[in-house]
């Protein structure tokens, strides 16, 4: 490999192809103002130069203080587990369906698809040997391809989060870390998109226009698993908010020690007795257990998910608002049903008056900048609820009013003429009852839900299963991972019923979040019992 080029930070002439160097079609150029924003001003690079300060990022919206009374925006957050670009073309696809429904996105992206396999021992997992992924590494296209969509990504005003790096689960895995392994694996995450260019040898290639280091907020662990001593590393490293919860319910977002806590949310599952994870995953376990299932059932299994993400939708913008957050993989699972449901939500939701799809990144500025009592008021609203004395009551503070005293008797004569209140009394109840029975799905079914629609194996991996962030380089896995079948781990002992073999199996095609172009699910779930819902 060639010596990296290095420079010292410093400031040099703008480069007018910043935004789009190595583009092939015009479907992969970012908008003329963000190319206009990239070659404005000066460009100060970072390091060995494959980062670079090019200014503020643009189409970022200025958060506002909510005037008195005036309800909250409806928040959508789509975001992209293990973010890269390989054959399938998932990334740049979701960049323009962004840019045609004003969506925002958060792509996290796992350090390692920056790292050429021959490269691979500068990483040093924790309680890894080095070199050592569970996901694998990249090849030279995969990595080039991969920068160009981060970097247009950027320019649109997307934000690029991490996945942290070699996404472990199990045993050593990332939920036995302590907080100064997480501060280690987050440096790594961070030191291979600054040093991609020593990495890789791209001496003439355009730098990144951002500062990494600045720009890194937030992420998502593998599997769910860790949050504990996740969070305060986070904070030491100087994160906002963290998206590596599970089982998180729809309504307004709290801290954890300083720290926005933006879980995967419980959304329903139409048609069965539960609730399940908002990520493609999740609906898969409960659905065929396989990326390969049925192909009859593939459109079936795609409606019920887009129709669990509207309806999820649908309560929180007529209920308490609270902010839906959306998890997927660029996977084609189940012949590519999954990304069709999510894209049919994009186009669906994003268009509604008063909604704004937005990034982790931006929610929590616009969370940041409000009244701290009244978001206290807004987190009293539980799932679907809408304040009982309206907008202006609740977030202004004043008491509710007085129920009406009750009616007088009444006369069976006139209960007879039908002046008894002709029912209202048995309807106004019914409402609460509804409201409950909506919430009351989540875990409760797990009763024989499994033969529904061909979701036979709603037990798989019983709750524990891992994440399924698409799995290359490993098996079938244990009960933590439905299965990703790979090319650095054999088999497992899983019983999850089905997570095929390989599909595309060259190595450093990153999309499905791993390089290697394996199409198995593995990591990112916790269950795909019906009891309980899936970790994504």
């Amino acid at each position: 490999m060639a010596t990296a080029w290095r420079v010292t930070t410093g400031t040099v002439v703008a480069l007018a192809a910043l935004a789009v160097a190595g583009c092939s079609a015009s479907t992969e150029r970012p908008s003329d103002d963000a190319e206009r924003q990239a070659a404005a001003g000066p460009v100060k690079l970072i390091g060995d130069g494959s980062t670079a300060y090019t200014g503020r990022q643009p189409h970022q919206p200025a958060p506002k203080k909510l005037k008195s009374g005036q309800p909250p925006p409806q928040f959508v957050v789509f975001s992209w587990d293990g973010a890269g670009e390989d054959s399938q073309r998932l990334f740049s696809h979701f960049r323009e369906v962004g840019r045609e429904y004003d969506a925002k996105m958060t792509y996290f992206l796992s350090g390692v698809y920056l790292l050429p396999e021959r490269e691979r021992e500068r990483y040093k997992p924790p309680r890894h040997a080095p070199g050592s992924s569970d996901i694998g590494f990249n090849n030279e296209k995969g990595i080039k391809d991969t920068l160009e969509q981060i970097r247009a990504a950027w320019l649109e005003g997307n934000e690029i989060g991490t996945h942290f790096n070699g996404h472990f689960c199990g045993p050593d895995g990332v939920g036995t870390w302590t907080t100064e392994e997480w501060k280690s694996e987050i440096r790594q995450a961070e030191r291979f998109v600054k040093s991609w260019k020593t990495a890789t040898g791209f001496e003439d290639a355009q730098p990144l226009p951002f500062d990494y280091g600045q720009e890194l907020v937030g992420g998502r662990a593998p599997c769910l698993q860790g949050q504990k001593n996740l969070i305060p590393a986070a904070k030491a490293m100087g994160f906002r908010y963290d998206a590596s919860s599970a089982g998180g319910r729809q309504v307004w977002p709290s801290k954890i020690d300083g720290i926005w806590d933006f879980p995967l949310q419980q959304i329903p599952m139409p048609g069965r007795g539960f609730e399940t994870l908002a990520m493609d995953y999740n609906f898969l376990a409960n659905q065929s257990g396989t990326v390969k299932g049925d192909p009859a059932k593939h459109a079936l299994w795609g409606q019920q998910m887009r129709d669990g993400m509207v309806q999820a939708f649908e309560r929180a913008y007529t209920g308490n608002r609270a902010p839906l957050f959306i998890g997927n993989h660029f996977e084609s699972w189940n012949g590519g049903t999954y990304m069709r449901a999510v894209e049919d939500t994009i186009k669906t939701v994003c268009p509604r008056e008063g909604v704004r799809c937005v990034t982790f990144k931006q929610l929590a500025d616009w969370l940041d900048a409000q009244d701290p009592k009244v978001l206290d008021r807004l987190r009293t609203l539980d799932v679907g609820e809408r304040p009982a004395q309206g907008w202006d009551a609740l977030l202004d503070g004043r008491p509710a009013e007085p129920s009406p005293a009750p009616s007088p008797p009444v006369r069976a004569g006139d209960a007879a003429n039908g002046d008894a209140g002709n029912g209202d009394a048995g309807n106004a109840g019914a409402g609460n009852a509804g409201a409950a029975n909506e919430d009351a799905g989540n875990g409760g079914a797990g009763n024989g839900d499994a033969g529904n629609g061909g979701a036979g194996n709603a037990g798989t991996a019983s709750g524990d299963a891992a994440d399924g962030d698409g799995g290359n380089s490993r098996g079938p896995g244990n009960s933590e991972d439905a299965g990703g079948s790979g090319n650095s781990r054999g088999s497992g002992d899983s019983g999850d019923g089905g997570a095929a073999g390989a599909d595309e199996p060259g190595r450093g095609e990153p999309g499905r979040d791993v390089p290697g172009g394996r199409d198995v699910p593995g990591r990112d779930v916790r269950a795909a019992a019906p009891v309980r819902p899936a970790a994504g």
